[in-house]
């Protein structure tokens, strides 16, 4: 079916996102030799394209609401390839600053607009599973990527893996906008049965856009300011996963070479199944147990075994099973996140994409502090655990903000009275 394939090209985008994302975290250490950086201003390059993400997230988020997905996931796809690439030109610190701001200024607005895509192709019944498979495919990629860098930056060196992973990501955009349509109604593959299942659950005014007050009445919604809170720990987790990870295996358990690469993409290999099995759960159990359960059973559920997790984790004296277990925490932090966009659908109606934003921009509000205050604990007080106590801090708070969060508010109707927004 039709809407299949846009779930796998979705799919296709969150790997190669996570590729060009988290190849700078395993090249981190030929990156700092090289350039002479400390740890304290490769944790500055890291934050740069976390800020420029969160800056923009919310504006290309509007836009792609706008004018199209089709149009801005290309944009958005060609812009980060080009800066992909360009990180392997720099020389200097500050290029190096300016180039990764670029890059996450490109790539803003990636997912919320995926999130948007899924809102007009997807049938609700299908939403928790199709966000799922998408990140299970981000995941699954970002976990092969110390083993594929790890391959190439012998034969490449750390600027030719830019290059090569860079490339990739021009072949996506062109297809994308070669085969999609923003309306399931204009693409020619589309069988009318298939398209009365999309349209089941929505009505689309074809002439609305986002404004003050469809954007005012989520602003007062509760359990959108609850969702977009407890994403904030996602993403400062993940994105230790992505930066800090490797050096936190090698300085403060011992791991070398080959179990190093193992062991520091084992969180986003397992994250492959949590994001999917995530997915699944939240569809089966809103079939069964209504939406407020549905969604908030896995997010809070999640959040809860992650922090437990993690908190053994950091205790444990043996290297390897410590590490098993903070991969099991952040595969476990992973599962809450079909239900996370899931319920941004549910809650954001025709608004999806802009509500998405947000989450996703607080969400980079934890990834810009991430690497800079895991380098400043560990500088300070010279203790890797220190920074899994936080982590494990941030998943609790989390698992409360779920217990605010309800799906079925009367968000939807706010934005109708708004006469902005139809039911979704």
């Amino acid at each position: 079916m039709t809407r299949y394939r846009v779930v796998a090209f979705a799919v296709a985008l969150a790997g190669v996102t996570y590729l060009d994302r988290i190849c700078i975290g395993t090249l981190a250490p030929a990156i700092m030799k090289d350039l002479s950086l400390s740890r304290l201003q490769m944790s500055y390059v890291f934050s740069a394209f976390a800020i420029a993400y969160a800056a923009f997230e919310i504006p290309s988020a509007w836009w792609g609401q706008k004018v199209g997905t089709r149009r801005v996931l290309t944009r958005i796809v060609a812009w980060w390839s080009a800066f992909t690439i360009l990180t392997g030109t720099v020389t200097s610190y500050y290029a190096m600053l300016v180039v990764r701001f670029l890059f996450g200024m490109g790539e803003a607005g990636a997912w919320p607009n995926v999130a948007r895509t899924f809102s007009r192709w997807i049938p609700f019944a299908e939403r928790g599973r199709a966000q799922g498979v998408f990140f299970a495919g981000a995941f699954l990629c970002g976990g092969l990527t110390p083993y594929v860098v790890t391959s190439l930056e012998p034969h490449l060196g750390w600027r030719g893996v830019f290059f090569c992973v860079g490339s990739i990501g021009f072949i996506w955009a062109a297809a994308w906008f070669w085969w999609f349509r923003d309306d399931p109604a204009e693409h020619p593959q589309v069988t009318p049965e298939e398209l009365a299942l999309i349209v089941q659950r929505r009505k689309v005014d074809e002439n609305e856009h986002p404004d003050a007050h469809s954007i005012g009445a989520l602003a007062s919604n509760p359990s959108a300011w609850a969702l977009c809170l407890a994403y904030f720990s996602n993403s400062w987790g993940s994105y230790f996963a992505m930066t800090w990870l490797p050096a936190y295996l090698s300085e403060g358990r011992g791991f070398q070479s080959t179990s190093l690469a193992i062991f520091a993409g084992l969180p986003l290999l397992l994250s492959t199944f949590g994001g999917l099995s995530g997915g699944f759960a939240t569809d089966w159990m809103t079939r069964h147990f209504g939406l407020r359960i549905g969604r908030g059973a896995v997010g809070a559920g999640s959040y809860l075994v992650a922090a437990v997790l993690l908190t053994l984790g950091a205790f444990d004296a043996d290297p390897f099973r410590s590490a098993v277990l903070i991969a099991l925490s952040t595969a476990f932090s992973m599962v809450s996140l079909g239900a996370h966009w899931a319920a941004a659908i549910d809650i954001g109606k025709e608004n999806a994409g802009v509500l998405s934003a947000c989450m996703n921009t607080v969400g980079q509000i934890g990834s810009i502090s991430s690497p800079l205050i895991v380098a400043y604990l560990v500088d300070r007080y010279h203790n890797w655990s220190l920074p899994l106590f936080f982590l494990a801090a941030l998943y609790v708070f989390s698992t409360l903000c779920w217990l605010v969060v309800q799906p079925s508010s009367p968000a939807g109707r706010q934005l109708e009275g708004a006469g902005q927004v139809a039911e979704g």
